[in-house]
């Protein structure tokens, strides 16, 4: 394993050397851009309200053309325009109800990613929206307020139809965020940020299979948007960032290394803020953070360059111009969220996982006929997950989770929140409180794999279902007569 270890960094390093041209640099745009597009803000969705107060949603998934440089028009996919989606915002307690249209020449899916709801509503690999015709999930928001988002999760395309352009944000608000900026667009800004590579005609690199990893670009896209500038008019800004690219990690702060406040993680707000100077996002995982501004300064979203692996290469982001007056904010809540910690029993379950070089989980490659775990509706375990192969990250469906230890050791300050995706470098054994749904569904499976979306593709990915208590036994035993039941 040492020596697997050791030709896996060699053989990353030759690849990440080839792509910047075999010129010897490290990949970078550092210094390249000239910060001359406004940054694109994806536009809220307004839904129409039923006479029973649901929302209804309207999302169509098309092709298009983006044009990201001057001059070059990009073939792209989109959700209801040409590439990326609208912004979905919606509070505790909502009922919501989605008319997900597929408008592409072929299959795909729609996943609310970190979103706890009915195994059926999941848009998973067992929810194919065919070329022509429509979806109607429906759901009530059950959750804390937290900063989610949407993406295609059909089995072995998924990378390349996220890499198209298909995903968007979703944000649940509660009484807690909304003591945090919430002008959406202007203190509340979403920041996408992704990873690509063009070819000469302005076309995507769709080679997913480009390194171990899979596709790492040498060109950033935050929110579509190349070579972007942000005008800040708020003394206060709240940064809702979500890691959108394929395998590509970012470690991110600030040019002028100012501090920021981490208030949220994936599931949800912090209990207080947490002052820092970098964090860390491997791709899936998202962070709130809220930067103070001074009239007049300017400063550059930057990920700051990492170790051999996903997290390679160093770029500037986004340009933040701060205008000469800005309006006056309060200052920070000292306590974010009431919501309590998650604390597993003292004879809670515990599963294991070993994650491989191969993209096999526990030595299997995902089959859509087999399901691997049966969990009790609304039980608390532990999950054991061990990577004996290159650097992988974990994402749950329908479960929150906190970083029990990495390692042995505490998890750093950023990750010590409610999560649902985390970041298992090679050779890392995390340990995780998991907090599972309360909608049991043994005919209808949830997923649990490898957020670089190559690694899932290629097999690292692994089917749950969720039943009522005590009844374990019963169904597992009814899956292993009827393997094929899907």
């Amino acid at each position: 394993m040492k020596r697997r270890r050791i030709f896996a960094t060699l053989l990353f390093g030759l690849i990440a050397l080839c792509l910047t041209g075999c010129d010897g640099d490290t990949t970078t745009n550092v210094g390249k851009l000239t910060f001359q597009n406004e940054l694109n803000i994806p536009p809220l969705l307004e839904p129409t309200v039923g006479s029973d107060g649901t929302k209804q949603f309207t999302l169509t998934m098309q092709t298009g053309t983006t044009e990201f440089f001057e001059g070059k028009k990009t073939p792209t996919w989109g959700i209801n325009g040409s590439y990326l989606g609208p912004t979905i915002r919606v509070s505790r307690g909502d009922k919501v109800a989605f008319d997900v249209v597929n408008h592409l020449p072929e299959t795909s899916t729609l996943h609310w990613h970190g979103m706890r709801l009915p195994a059926a509503m999941d848009g998973g690999p067992h929810q194919m929206i065919e070329a022509g015709s429509t979806w109607n999930p429906s759901w009530t928001i059950e959750q804390p307020a937290a900063t989610t988002w949407y993406h295609p999760h059909l089995h072995g395309k998924t990378a390349l139809h996220v890499y198209r352009g298909l995903a968007g944000l979703f944000l649940i608000e509660d009484q807690d965020s909304k003591k945090l900026p919430s002008n959406y667009g202007v203190d509340d800004i979403p920041i996408i940020i992704q990873d690509k590579m063009f070819n000469g005609d302005g076309s995507f690199n769709e080679s997913m299979d480009l390194t171990p990893f899979g596709m790492l670009g040498n060109q950033i896209l935050v929110n579509g948007t190349y070579d972007p500038y942000l005008r800040i008019t708020s003394s206060q800004v709240r940064f809702r960032l979500l890691n959108g690219s394929n395998a590509r990690a970012y470690h991110i702060g600030f040019s002028d290394n100012r501090s920021f406040y981490l208030v949220g993680n994936d599931a949800g707000l912090l209990p207080e803020p947490i002052k820092m100077k970098r964090i860390l996002l491997s791709p899936g995982e998202r962070a709130e953070i809220v930067i103070e501004f001074k009239e007049g300064e300017e400063t550059i979203l930057h990920s700051f360059a990492g170790k051999d692996g996903i997290e390679n290469g160093e770029f500037d982001l986004v340009k933040l111009i701060a205008d000469q007056r800005l309006t006056a904010a309060t200052p920070l809540p000292q306590t974010l969220t009431s919501e309590p910690p998650i604390e597993v029993p003292a004879d809670a379950k515990v599963r294991t996982f070993v994650l491989t070089t191969e993209s096999a989980i526990n030595g299997k490659k995902m089959d859509m006929n087999r399901i691997d775990e049966v969990v009790p509706a609304r039980s608390r375990e532990i999950w054991e997950i061990t990577n004996k192969g290159w650097d992988h990250n974990f994402h749950i469906h329908d479960a929150t989770f906190t970083i029990l230890d990495k390692n042995g050791e505490l998890p750093p300050k950023y990750e010590r929140g409610r999560k649902d995706t985390v970041f298992i470098p090679s050779g890392t054994k995390v340990r995780l409180a998991v907090d599972f749904g309360s909608y049991p569904d043994p005919t209808t499976p949830y997923m649990y794999h490898c957020h670089l979306l190559y690694h899932e593709d290629s097999g690292m990915m692994g089917q749950f279902v969720i039943v009522e208590p005590g009844t374990e036994s019963q169904v597992s035993q009814q899956l292993h007569q009827r393997p094929h039941h899907h």
